[in-house]
């Protein structure tokens, strides 16, 4: 069933429900309002209304239209920052929280799957793989890490082996492997949460651009079809925040991530080059990460820019991608093509802060946004109602903002991250 509103993706095609929800149509009083119709928004409406909130989204465009309905599915535990870096900055207290955080935010998707009956095709299994022989031993020593000083004794350490026999290709050269994480139909995930939070009592409004705030005692927000009034305000916008918030644009950078989708493939491929139907991601500072749909697609996720245009080919562009691992797969067509904006961080951890006492804010998810997002939204919702501690704990890791602001970060950001795709090209 096609959902309204997406722009192409295989995602939009395979989408399981069609919601619509009307525009904003004149002022309007209401305990919270979020902007942004993402995870974080959607889970923070649904956790706020669940708990008694008079709550009101505001989508610009449609529900999950942004990188929530397009990105590559995973849901993994921790986080982009090791754990030892972690408490080197924020202290071995905010560091445990933070990892029991990670743990708590793929439960969380789980558990929302399992309640709401989200219909998403969710599997589980995702290995982290190594590019390059150089990376196997960060790879071992960070399981070792999580299992001998964490106690987490869920991910396994795979040989180069270990992992040809799971991906039928023997380009990589060692694996983490996380059992008890998994993937999922992005897209529909999202949707379940919107009719979720919809059945709990929360008010959505989507074609509603959001033009400018005021904060203080009784935040307003005014947008192109009326003015919100609020006891509080929620920024739940990530790549999308554009120049509404100056002071959060600061602390993120928006990219662009593409994918795309194979035509089904034959049981003889698919089975040959994921048997366990787990997901992946590579080593590669700019990854490659894919999977298998549930129609037995392959659906993969490769290449970035940093402007404001896409490239005209997607399908090219992140095709040489996939044939350099699977040269089987060139004669594959390419049914679908896409891409998203997310968006990162300089430290490449999440940013949660408060800018007033009523004012939160989450964004920056730097790829892990399916579960985190989730999470951030729960966290919003508790720190609305006055338990803040889980909230904060994410702003305890230092978050600088990108060196010129949002004015001059795009040279700096572009310069570094073509260093570090170079890199990915050596051997």
């Amino acid at each position: 069933m096609k959902n309204h509103g997406f722009e192409a993706s295989y995602y939009a095609s395979s989408a399981n429900q069609t919601l619509s929800f009307p525009s904003l149509g004149g002022d309007i009083e209401t305990d919270v309002c979020i902007i942004g119709g993402g995870y974080t928004g959607l889970s923070a409406a649904l956790h706020l209304a669940e708990k008694g909130f008079q709550v009101t989204l505001l989508e610009g465009h449609v529900i999950a239209s942004g990188a929530s309905g397009r990105n590559g599915g995973q849901v993994c535990q921790g986080h982009n920052m090791s754990h030892a870096e972690l408490t080197k900055k924020a202290g071995q207290d905010a560091a445990d929280l933070l990892w029991r955080l990670s743990l708590e935010s793929v439960e969380l998707v789980k558990a929302l799957i399992k309640e709401y009956r989200i219909d998403c095709d969710y599997k589980p299994g995702v290995l982290h793989v190594a590019s390059k022989a150089s990376h196997v031993d960060d790879i071992r020593n960070a399981v070792d890490y999580k299992r001998n000083h964490l106690g987490y004794d869920k991910v396994d350490y795979l040989d180069a082996q270990a992992v040809a026999e799971k991906l039928g290709t023997t380009h990589f050269h060692g694996g983490e492997y996380y059992r008890d994480a998994g993937h999922l139909h992005p897209l529909n995930y999202a949707l379940g949460l919107a009719k979720a939070a919809l059945e709990k009592g929360a008010t959505l409004y989507e074609r509603t651009q959001v033009i400018d705030y005021k904060a203080g005692d009784n935040p307003s927000v005014r947008t192109s079809k009326g003015t919100v009034k609020a006891k509080y305000l929620l920024f739940a916008c990530n790549g999308y925040l554009g120049n509404l918030n100056q002071n959060a644009a600061k602390k993120i950078m928006p990219i662009n991530n593409f994918m795309i989708a194979t035509e089904p493939l034959p049981e003889a491929v698919y089975s040959r080059i994921n048997p366990q139907d787990v997901a992946i991601a590579d080593s590669k500072f700019v990854i490659n990460y894919f999977r298998l749909s549930a129609d037995k697609r392959m659906l993969w996720g490769g290449g970035e820019n940093y402007s404001s245009r896409f490239p005209k080919d997607i399908g090219a562009f992140v095709q040489k991608h996939m044939v350099s691992i699977y040269p089987e797969l060139k004669s594959a067509n390419i049914d679908f093509s896409w891409g998203g904006t997310l968006a990162i961080t300089l430290n490449r951890m999440p940013y949660f802060g408060h800018q007033e006492k009523n004012v939160f804010l989450a964004q920056g998810y730097s790829g892990h946004g399916v579960a985190l997002a989730t999470l951030g939204g729960k966290l919003m919702a508790e720190a609305v109602s006055g338990t803040a501690e889980r909230f904060d704990v994410f702003s305890k890791v230092p978050s600088a903002n990108f060196p010129g602001g949002t004015l001059l970060r795009w040279p700096g950001l572009v310069a570094g991250m073509l260093y570090y795709s170079l890199r990915d090209r050596l051997s």
